[in-house]
């Protein structure tokens, strides 16, 4: 499995032609969002997609969307759902 790096601010200002700041402008004005959230937010769809249709560790998950440590990605996956993503496999 590829290794993938995780999303950054900087990439996504880029690919849209602004700063960062601009862009975390830009958003807590239309969205009351800072400019991590969304990208938070994406992850933990994707970790789902991963969680229901795969076999894969939760490891493997990890760091195929790019956290270097699963235990990052533990941590952030039970703050943004309730639930681990062991949890979240076993009960869907």
């Amino acid at each position: 499995m590829e290794k993938k790096q995780l999303i950054s601010v900087n990439e996504i200002a880029s690919e849209m032609n602004m700063s960062t700041h601009y862009l975390a402008e830009l958003l807590r004005n239309l969205t009351g969002m800072n400019t991590q959230q969304p990208i938070h937010a994406y992850m933990i769809e994707k970790a789902k997609g991963l969680l229901l249709t795969t076999t894969f560790s939760i490891s493997e998950i990890a760091y195929q969307l790019g956290f270097e440590y699963p235990q990052y990605f533990n941590r952030l996956f039970k703050n943004k759902t309730g639930k681990t993503p062991l949890q979240f496999r076993n009960l869907n």
